[in-house]
């Protein structure tokens, strides 16, 4: 076989390497798809290895496959069974074969993430759960669970091991157990022994669960072929005399079971080959370890290092600035501990050198803009691309431009200016198909089917453009809705005798109705997929997507076929495949985070579009020009989050990683984004992103010593930008109308958490489903509220017992006022019935709720406190506004009063202290201003520990809370109400299923 002559001297000696462990540090562009795959035919055609006996494994089916096509080219006269793929498709393979010689099921059906949470769920009860069982919230840990069970694949902890190490803490506190005073450390040991062994006792039934239903999930596959060739040294031999050669792609995203699992294969003649560049290690998040590459000279000392450092991409001067950034993470880097390893005494020339060298002599552009708004930065990086399009004379293209985010969410604003420009683009996720406003209308209208009265179901679909009903039509009807306390689809079905609507509203309302007649029936008994088929070919949805062509309309059927094929797979695997089984599958999924995958589109081939996507997702790909934004401080990098549940050390097998990886990870990140672009990278970065504080610059441009180019925005350029449809003008100035008189609390943390969760909940007043916990507290608040009006009542000499019988006044050291028992009777009839999931939810409400009266019971200070006060009313005016509200109790105190507030919730983080306390703030503003009384304490009082935390009284900081207060009002008479969505904030939203803007992680 002829090598190619475009070969470098580097490139060659990898290819034609003729045994023993290998090791090709490959940078950003230096070709080492090209070296993998001429170093397979190389073995084929030149040391006569039979096809079947190279293995080849990497990352994903694309580039499993894009290997495979480069292999036949090269190897004209062709080949049988090459062994090409992704890892979980490896072992897949073999065990498929050979499930039965360690007891599985050859034909176990294999499991997603989203797949593992719904056999979870629906089999709750078979995991003793406690501390990962909330009772407000009983599946909250289902999707961290099965997260934690995947990181203990990654690492091959198998469920007897995790057993044995939840057993060990056990008995090493025996001794404290028989203790009858325990330290608080002593006790917060026994907790953790507990919580410790709850998790093992999951996992263990977790993999019981698997088993019966003959399934598997994709760590599975990895740890259960490992488990094979461990423990089946006969098929291991088969194996090993098979693959004479093994190569690994992107060596450094590797997990430990994976690696262990190439190292057993390989021996005992160690043909190994593996390719990667710490550098670019960037899947932490998935269990990649990048100790593997860091450790491999060390597993096997006889390794050959061959070092590509030619990159066929970009600039010289990019190059280098992605070098010396990079130099940050030393000393945890491969060409850091790899000279450390090999140099000989007294040598001063590195034993490798990974400084890229580009083969072009051209500059490229690298710039930094520091801009005052984040709209400025979305207008400076469009004004580029224009410019950078123009001045190339029709040799570039939108094609050659890219704009990588850290997380999706971050791309909102570009996506939609570039959407009111009608610049082409395209926004490249791998998720969030269920967030697509054409699948949205879509999951709504099923909802309704299942349930007519889902009025934000039934919101959304009034609002859809083939109806044209007006915004005011639609508001009229909410507040009807209201007036009446009937359901919106109650008052649609009388809509011919309402008045103030227009006509033609009537008559869209009526097609609605008889879609919705029609379409019940069928949701019956017919799968999900023909109802859902018959709706788009009746109200002309489908005709609408289908009769344009542009790029939009192109992808609004792309997002169709892609939930046919959802609803396609779900008909295969269920009985009964009905719209009602539909969506509480689709519900279970939601819960477990499934936003829904999103295949991505073959961008290469698609319309010219400028490109938004994730640095993550850019990995692997080239942009003539990459614009890197939002870099400021807790975006980019991002603040360090856990994980909800983290292995033990002492079960990790990796080498855990020195210093921050957190923050070398944030690192390896940006300079795989910085060696993507080939002639210009542009750092931009705003000093406003809609917060009340300015945003600091991010620690990364310090660390690449970017200076800031001041970027002023051409007059007429921004015209022309800010010259577009004025939408949504009326429809504002309609919710302006519709503000209330007076604000609230409630009201005040709604739009700071979301202004349209704000325009969804106090605007448009969307009614929503109840929650247990609400249903809850106020039975709490209600029993409490009772408890203290009978001690205020009884504290005067004629007193009579909760059944009307006169009994003595009472002194301080006679019996209580009030009894356990009568508090008891004061709960059952305040307990409020609704809105819980099943009869055991609300059992254990029941009973956590006697353990919360126990205890404030039982712990109320001697004498007992007289309220001055309870459920006190208000209205406040700060600035011109007024402010409702209403404080639980009021009692004296020494100088003042204490005003107190109870929480049937957990209580928030320090970090969250002052939002916390502004609630407590306004009360104390209200106590001085309308009630005029002296507060000189402010108490909430957590009743799920009964530990009341107490404030004394800031004048600074309620002076700084009505500063606060009026910018926040100020800023809802100005707002045009866009969602400003976050991960946290969406996750406990009641509009998350109608809100098109919600988190795309």
């Amino acid at each position: 076989m002829t090598l190619m002559p475009s070969l470098n001297p580097a490139q060659k000696q990898a290819i034609t390497h003729k045994s023993g462990p290998l090791l090709i540090v490959a940078g950003a562009g230096t070709g080492k798809t090209t070296v993998i795959t001429q170093r397979i035919a190389w073995l084929i055609a030149e040391r006569k290895v039979q096809p079947d006996h190279i293995l080849a494994l990497t990352f994903t089916d694309k580039a499993a496959g894009e290997m495979e096509e480069r292999v036949d080219k090269l190897l004209p006269m062709g080949y049988v069974d090459l062994w090409v793929s992704t890892f979980h498709a490896f072992c897949e393979r073999i065990l498929r074969d050979h499930a039965l010689d360690i007891g599985l099921n050859p034909d176990f059906k294999l499991l997603d993430e989203t797949d593992q949470a719904i056999l979870m769920r629906e089999n709750l009860e078979r995991f003793d759960l406690n501390y990962y069982r909330p009772l407000g919230n009983p599946t909250r840990f289902v999707a961290s669970l099965v997260k934690h069970f995947s990181r203990c694949k990654d690492e091959a902890i198998r469920p007897e091991e995790y057993l044995q190490y939840a057993e060990k803490l056990k008995l090493d506190l025996d001794e404290v157990h028989g203790r009858k005073r325990k330290t608080e450390a002593e006790a917060d040991q026994i907790v953790e022994a507990e919580r410790v062994n709850e998790v093992a006792n999951a996992y263990h039934t977790y993999q019981q669960l698997l088993f019966e239903k003959g399934a598997l999930d994709f760590g599975d596959l990895i740890t259960q072929t490992l488990y094979l060739f461990q423990n089946r040294p006969k098929i291991l031999n088969k194996f090993r005399q098979q693959f004479e050669y093994i190569l690994v792609d992107e060596f450094q995203d590797t997990n430990w079971a994976q690696y262990e699992l190439v190292k057993l294969l390989a021996k005992p003649n160690n043909n190994l080959t593996v390719v990667g560049d710490d550098d670019q290690s960037i899947y932490k998040f998935r269990g990649a370890s990048v100790a593997n590459i860091l450790a491999f000279k060390k597993d096997f000392p006889e390794t050959t290092e061959v070092v590509l450092t030619e990159n066929y991409r970009s600039c010289q001067n990019i190059l280098d600035l992605a070098y010396t950034f990079i130099q940050n993470n030393n000393p945890n880097r491969l060409e850091v501990q790899l000279n450390g390893q090999n140099q000989a005494p007294n040598s001063k020339k590195p034993v490798i050198n990974k400084k890229l060298v580009a083969q072009t002599k051209a500059s490229g552009e690298i710039e930094y803009w520091l801009m005052p708004a984040m709209e400025q930065e979305v207008l400076a990086v469009i004004e580029k691309i224009l410019a950078v399009r123009k001045a190339g004379k029709g040799k570039v293209s939108y094609n050659d431009f890219a704009i990588l985010v850290r997380a999706n969410d971050y791309a909102a604003p570009f996506i939609q200016k570039l959407k009111n420009l009608k610049i082409p683009f395209q926004f490249l996720a791998s998720a969030g198909l269920y967030r697509q406003p054409i699948i949205l209308d879509i999951l709504n209208y099923l909802k309704l089917l299942d349930n007519y009265h889902e009025t934000p179901s039934l919101y959304r679909i009034l609002t859809l453009p083939l109806l044209k009903i007006s915004l005011p039509d639609i508001m009229t009807l909410m507040s009807i809705a209201r007036r009446e306390t009937k359901s919106l689809y109650e008052i649609l079905r009388n809509v011919r005798v309402l008045s103030g609507l227009k006509p033609e509203t009537v008559i869209a309302i009526e097609r609605l109705l008889s879609w919705l007649d029609r379409h019940t029936q069928l949701a019956r008994i017919h799968p999900v997929g023909e109802v859902t088929l018959r709706f788009l070919e009746d109200s002309g949805l489908l005709k609408e997507v289908i009769k344009k062509t542009d790029a939009e309309h192109l992808e609004q059927v792309n997002y169709v076929n892609q939930l046919f094929q959802i609803f396609h797979n779900f008909q295969i695997r269920h009985a009964e495949p009905t719209v009602g089984n539909f969506l509480r599958e689709l519900a279970f999924a939601q819960e477990a985070g499934d936003s829904g995958s999103l295949r991505p589109p073959e961008w290469e081939q698609g319309p010219e579009a400028v490109k938004i996507m994730t640095v993550h997702g850019a990995k692997g790909l080239e942009f003539a020009y990459v614009f890197i934004v939002n870099l400021v401080d807790k975006r980019f990098p991002t603040i360090e989050r856990r994980e909800p549940i983290e292995l033990p050390d002492e079960l990790v097998k990796e080498r855990l990683p020195e210093g921050d990886w957190h923050l070398q990870e944030e690192r390896r990140l940006l300079y795989v984004g910085i060696t993507r672009a080939k002639r210009g990278i542009f750092f931009t970065a705003a000093e406003d992103y809609g917060g009340t504080r300015k945003k600091k610059p991010s620690r990364f441009i310090l660390e690449l010593d970017l200076k800031s180019r001041v970027h002023k925005l051409k007059s007429s350029f921004l015209k022309k930008l800010e010259t577009g449809p004025l939408q949504k003008e009326n429809n504002l100035a309609l919710l302006k109308k519709a503000l209330p008189p007076y604000f609230s609390f409630t009201q005040l943390k709604a739009f700071e958490k979301c202004p349209k969760q704000y325009k969804y909940a106090h605007l448009l007043k969307i009614p929503v489903q109840g929650r247990a916990t609400f249903s809850f507290g106020q039975t709490i608040h209600t029993t409490l509220l009772n408890f203290f009006k009978l001690v205020r009542e009884r504290s005067n000499a004629n007193q009579q017992d909760l059944f009307g019988n006169p009994i003595g006044k009472k002194t301080e050291n006679s019996e209580p006022l009030v009894t356990w028992a009568e508090l008891q009777q004061l709960y059952q009839a305040a307990w409020i019935d609704s809105w819980y999931e099943d009869v055991r939810q609300k059992n254990d409400y029941k009973k956590r709720g006697i353990e919360y009266l126990k205890r404030f019971y039982e712990n109320l200070p001697k004498p007992w406190p007289r309220p001055l006060d309870l459920e006190k009313g208000f209205t406040i005016s700060i600035g011109n506004q007024k402010i409702k509200g209403k404080i639980d109790r009021i009692d004296p105190t020494a100088g003042g009063i204490e005003i107190i507030d109870y929480k049937t919730s957990e209580r928030p983080p320090e970090e969250e202290k002052d939002a916390e306390l502004k609630q407590l703030h306004i009360y104390a503003i209200a106590a001085r201003e309308a009630l005029k009384l002296n507060p000189v304490k402010l108490t909430y009082i957590y009743l799920a520990t009964e530990k009341p935390f107490s404030y004394k009284v800031d004048k600074k900081a309620i002076e700084k809370t009505k500063a606060e207060i009026s910018e926040t009002i100020s800023e809802i008479l100005q707002s045009d109400f866009a969602a400003t969505p976050s991960k946290f904030t969406c996750a406990a939203c009641d509009f998350r299923e109608i809100c098109e803007d919600r988190w795309r992680g």
